[in-house]
């Protein structure tokens, strides 16, 4: 049996100072505050945790915090994107040096390349270390989807264990399944309105940005299902929907760092150049929140 993605893992912010600068007290706060929220794992060092705006040191740091505070209550994840092979290598290799329990690798971003170019770039990163890995599709930002007959061909590679699809296209996920069935093959949702509807189908849990702000109502989603008790999923799963639109109130991952605040939890500005949300915008999630019963 290989390592089996699943449960909810959050993809987690990155804390930053106001000088952006990563700030590892947050960062300590804010994984203890997840876990204790009964989040599966941590998904350290992905898209919400902007990991275009890290170098390689504070990409080694933050792994190295992460696996500390963790401290083996849940297993890391960590993400190795970047644009070239060579580039995801290298941080696939920080991964495995530092301890994390598995890694996920985006597509490429920027470069138009075929199905046979990403099957080999993915191919390399996995042959390059021994950590389990998940292929990670967000076509929406990258606009280089993996088919899934490439998931597929990608499924027998003896390390790569699964895919996160960040499509929200649920034909796209249900094909995906349906192909790798009986491959020892997991697949997680990335679009957080999609998680009852993926685990109905036969995923294996989501990486969700939401339960950075509510990991208890999104495991709740995951822990009803596997329970048995489909209506409670349903409903949690109905609960969280306004909370995944507001997202579009700001720039990404903006609203989620600014979610926390009004939650009592640092977090910090993003990385420039992405700003903070207007007065009015603020005002907007604060009413979500409290509808929600987030904050009071």
């Amino acid at each position: 049996m290989r390592f089996a993605p699943k449960g909810i893992l959050p993809a987690m912010i990155t804390p930053l100072t106001k000088d952006y600068k990563v700030n590892i007290p947050a960062l300590r706060k804010l994984i203890d505050f997840l876990i204790d929220g009964g989040v599966h794992g941590i998904f350290a060092i992905g898209t919400t945790g902007e990991f275009y705006a890290l170098s390689n040191a504070e990409y080694q740091e933050i792994l190295e915090v992460t696996i500390d505070q963790a401290n083996g209550r849940v297993p890391v994840y960590a993400g190795a994107n970047a644009i070239g092979t060579r580039e995801s290598i290298a941080l696939a290799q920080i991964a495995e040096k530092v301890g994390v329990t598995a890694l996920s690798a985006l597509t490429p971003y920027f470069i138009t390349i075929n199905q046979n170019e990403l099957h080999d770039h993915f191919a390399a990163i996995a042959g390059s270390t021994s950590l389990p890995i998940t292929v990670y599709d967000n076509a929406p930002k990258t606009y280089l989807p993996i088919k899934p007959a490439t998931v597929e061909r990608l499924a027998k590679i003896p390390n790569i264990v699964g895919i996160k699809d960040s499509t929200g296209d649920l034909t796209n996920t249900a094909d995906i399944i349906n192909r790798t069935r009986g491959m020892d093959f997991s697949v997680m949702m990335g679009r957080d309105s999609l998680i009852h509807a993926g685990l109905a189908y036969g995923a294996t849990g989501a990486v969700a940005a939401t339960a950075n702000v509510a990991p208890k109502l999104v495991s709740g989603i995951y822990n009803k299902f596997m329970a048995g008790d489909i209506a409670g999923s349903l409903e949690d799963q109905y609960k969280l929907v306004p909370l995944r639109i507001a997202f579009t109130l700001g720039s990404f991952p903006t609203v989620i760092k600014e979610s926390l605040e009004l939650l009592g939890i640092e977090a910090g500005p993003c990385a420039a150049p992405t700003g903070p949300m207007t007065a009015e915008e603020r005002e907007q999630l604060k009413k979500i929140l409290k509808e929600m019963r987030l904050i009071d």
